[in-house]
């Protein structure tokens, strides 16, 4: 089957009431793309971001979710909870949650299950450190993740997986096109190996930089299914531009 692109926003801890503006920008040159666009916005912008993208093109995910549906959890926020609020999809085990928060494969785990349990695609970062890099271990890592990080019962409709390498987040450094596509197609293999045809429906999401430079030529590239943006999907300018790289 032919896997549509997704053009996955990340904000991050960016974003109040009034970037609303940049969601209604995004959702007028976004109208008609041939890709799929995804904005998780901090979990306080959700709702009225859901709202305001319904029948827009424009679908909203959550950052991050616990993997119990309530409990004694401050600060924590259900999977159910964010659908509730009107998300579809959630990501999970993003390299900054591993890195500041010491998640690890088994949590992520338990948080795509979560998302599955609301109704929720789960987005699911995989990625190398630098030094794992230089050490020859990228894909030993990689694979590890993807062992561990993706449950049983994954399909193209319900995971997304995202490489990200961690050296390259927010740096500017962009690996080469051969590294990105190497990579892709190691994961590919590990996902078919482990869920048949299922691996092949599954889309792979680039997530080291993308901008509205280099988007075109990553989206290119085989077993790239679209991009996991941080910075540059945060002005409707910038992510349109990528959104349309995508759409190509």
């Amino acid at each position: 089957m032919a896997r549509r692109k997704l053009a996955a926003g990340n904000w991050k801890m960016n974003g109040l009431s009034a970037s609303i503006a940049e969601l209604d920008a995004l959702i007028e040159n976004a109208s008609g793309a041939a890709a799929e666009v995804l904005i998780c916005p901090p979990a306080t912008l959700i709702a009225a971001f859901a709202a305001r993208a319904k029948d827009g093109g424009v679908v909203i995910g959550g950052q991050d979710c616990h993997a119990a549906v309530s409990g004694a959890h401050t600060g924590d926020l259900s999977a159910e909870m964010l659908a509730d609020a009107g998300a579809a999809y959630v990501i999970v085990g993003h390299s900054e949650r591993r890195a500041d928060h010491g998640e690890m494969n088994a949590q992520v785990h338990a948080k795509a299950e979560a998302a599955w349990r609301a109704g929720l695609t789960a987005i699911v970062c995989v990625g190398e450190t630098e030094a794992e890099r230089n050490a020859g271990k990228a894909e030993e890592v990689v694979g590890n993740q993807l062992a561990y990080s993706c449950p049983d019962g994954a399909t193209g409709s319900n995971m997304v997986v995202a490489y990200e390498p961690v050296w390259a987040i927010g740096t500017g450094r962009t690996p080469s096109n051969e590294d990105i596509a190497q990579m892709h197609g190691f994961m590919r293999a590990q996902l078919v190996f482990r869920y048949g045809n299922g691996g092949n429906e599954m889309r792979l999401l680039y997530g080291g930089s993308v901008k509205p430079a280099n988007a075109a030529e990553i989206f290119a590239l085989s077993d790239v299914d679209g991009g996991l943006v941080g910075g540059a999907s945060l002005k409707a300018t910038d992510f349109s531009a990528i959104v349309a790289a995508a759409s190509g």
